[in-house]
């Protein structure tokens, strides 16, 4: 390539970085802060979290508003915009997409049915699945949710959330018994998350449904709160095939986060 072409590129890259891509990345950085502090700040709080001046955060939020992807509250508060919703619902649909391949290899692997499930508000919810092959298998729809404290991929949701944080989860969805199995009490499942991060993976044995037993492990570095897990007949997924099953879920589970993060081949 000639000099004075490259040197052009440069030019424009340089101008295009202090420019307009600057400021989307200012903006998503921004969108990202809110979501992180709960959904809604004040500018103070982002100009002392994200070390921009007042009067850059100010103009940046006025176009997120007139987008829709931020609103201004009654107390001169921002908060999130119902435009994300879209974006969040079909990132969602996609993400079960890209995960299928995944997925598959999980069954070719292990034989069992797997499946992905996020963690939504206080919900799991199921965005993919690959069947088992056997003529005998677990079968979960994808879109179902479930309450995290009887399911393998809400406990692998959970196990690293502070205690208090798991605590209100808890008192905001009650516990109920989905089997005699499952775990009732927040000290239960408390003992249960610290045996899911001894562990590095979590067990629902029979706790869902009696005579299934999954294996989940959490998605690690996933844009958003991911498991991975695979199901079966307790006649199957016995602490033997555990031994087997887990390495496999967890090597998955890393490759799946590699690609998520757009550095996956």
């Amino acid at each position: 390539m000639p000099t004075s072409s490259a040197s052009t590129t440069d030019s424009s890259r340089s101008s295009s970085s202090s420019g307009g891509v600057q400021s989307l990345e200012r903006a998503f950085d921004l969108l990202e802060r809110m979501a992180d502090a709960g959904g809604e700040v004040g500018l103070s709080e982002l100009s002392a979290s994200s070390g921009l001046p007042l009067p850059t955060i100010h103009r940046l939020m006025r176009t997120l508003v007139v987008c829709g992807y931020v609103r201004q509250q009654p107390n001169r508060r921002y908060a999130l915009g119902p435009r994300l919703i879209r974006l969040g619902e079909s990132a969602s649909r996609l993400l079960g997409t890209w995960a299928r391949p995944y997925l598959a290899r999980l069954v070719e692997e292990t034989g069992e049915t797997a499946n992905m499930a996020l963690l939504d508000g206080d919900e799991i919810v199921y965005v993919a699945q690959v069947p088992s092959k056997h003529s005998m298998r677990m079968f979960t729809e994808v879109g179902r949710r479930v309450l995290p404290h009887s399911t393998g991929v809400g406990k692998a949701l959970l196990a690293d959330l502070p205690a208090d944080e798991v605590r209100a989860l808890l008192s905001r969805t009650g516990m109920p018994a989905a089997t005699e199995k499952t775990i009732t009490t927040p000290d239960g499942f408390l003992a249960a998350l610290a045996e899911v991060r001894a562990l590095g993976y979590a067990v629902d044995d029979n706790e869902q449904e009696i005579g299934v037993r999954c294996l989940a492990v959490s998605v690690p570095d996933s844009p958003t709160a991911a498991a991975i897990s695979i199901s079966g007949p307790a006649g199957r997924v016995t602490e033997a095939a555990t031994e087997r099953i887990v390495p496999v879920l967890q090597q998955v589970a890393a490759e799946l986060s590699e690609a998520l993060a757009g550095t996956g081949s």
